[in-house]
């Protein structure tokens, strides 16, 4: 599993930090906690989101 940190792309706010075993489980996750099915289900102007892989080793 990797770490993910997923900003908002227009003001690089942080919106999700956690492990997924790729970027659209990533975005998936950070849908289902902000209360949406998955990524998919988000109003597209949501949907502008940048998706870092974290080193931290």
């Amino acid at each position: 599993m990797t770490i993910f940190q997923i900003k908002q792309a227009a003001t690089g706010a942080v919106l999700w930090t956690g492990g997924a075993a790729d970027e659209q489980q990533a975005l998936d996750a950070m849908a289902r906690e902000a209360g949406y099915a998955d990524f998919a289900a988000l109003p597209e102007s949501l949907r502008g989101a940048t998706v870092d892989r974290l080193n931290l080793g």
